[in-house]
């Protein structure tokens, strides 16, 4: 079950399930978090291309191989797809797998919402939430407001909990 759409609903958001046709829409998404990060590789256009699909390719493989039960959803506004959200619920903490919006959907507090949305779920529920993390990604410190801890780095992610008992 996808964590209800509350704070989100005030920018028009909804979610519905990913299908195999949302995958091109998905691997711009991911295309799209990687833009400032290819940008000073010098690399041609088509290598960047072709890098970014066999990335998203592996990426959508593992989460699949390794998350079997999440929800993967396609995170609308106004009924246009602008993102994704990929979550598991556990027996005792909410996986928070992936989250990532459109560039020019970035910046105007949808992020946050949908992010107050499933920590004010997971309280309701009574469980944690984890995520991993790039240690340079901006979003941490969205986490960190919100009440997540950082806690492990393994390779180059970091691992971050919220717990229940976290104000907003």
């Amino acid at each position: 079950m996808p964590p209800p759409v509350q704070r989100a609903a005030e920018f028009g958001i909804s979610y519905r399930a990913l299908g195999e046709d949302d995958l091109p829409f998905t691997a711009a998404v991911y295309a799209a978090t990687r833009t400032e990060e290819l940008a000073v590789t010098g690399w041609p256009e088509e290598v960047k291309q072709a890098f970014l699909a066999h990335q998203h390719a592996a990426q959508h493989h593992h989460y699949q191989a390794h998350y079997p039960d999440a929800d993967w959803l396609i995170v609308e506004r106004d009924a246009i797809a602008i993102g994704r959200l990929y979550v598991q619920e556990g027996a005792s903490e909410i996986r928070l797998i992936d989250i990532a919006l459109l560039p020019e959907h970035r910046g105007a507090g949808i992020g946050t919402a949908l992010v107050d949305d499933l920590l004010g779920w997971a309280r309701t529920l009574g469980k944690a939430v984890s995520l991993h993390v790039e240690p340079n990604n901006p979003v941490r410190r969205l986490y960190i407001r919100r009440g997540f801890v950082p806690g492990e780095t393994q390779g180059a992610y970091q691992r971050m909990d919220w717990e229940p008992s976290t104000s907003l």
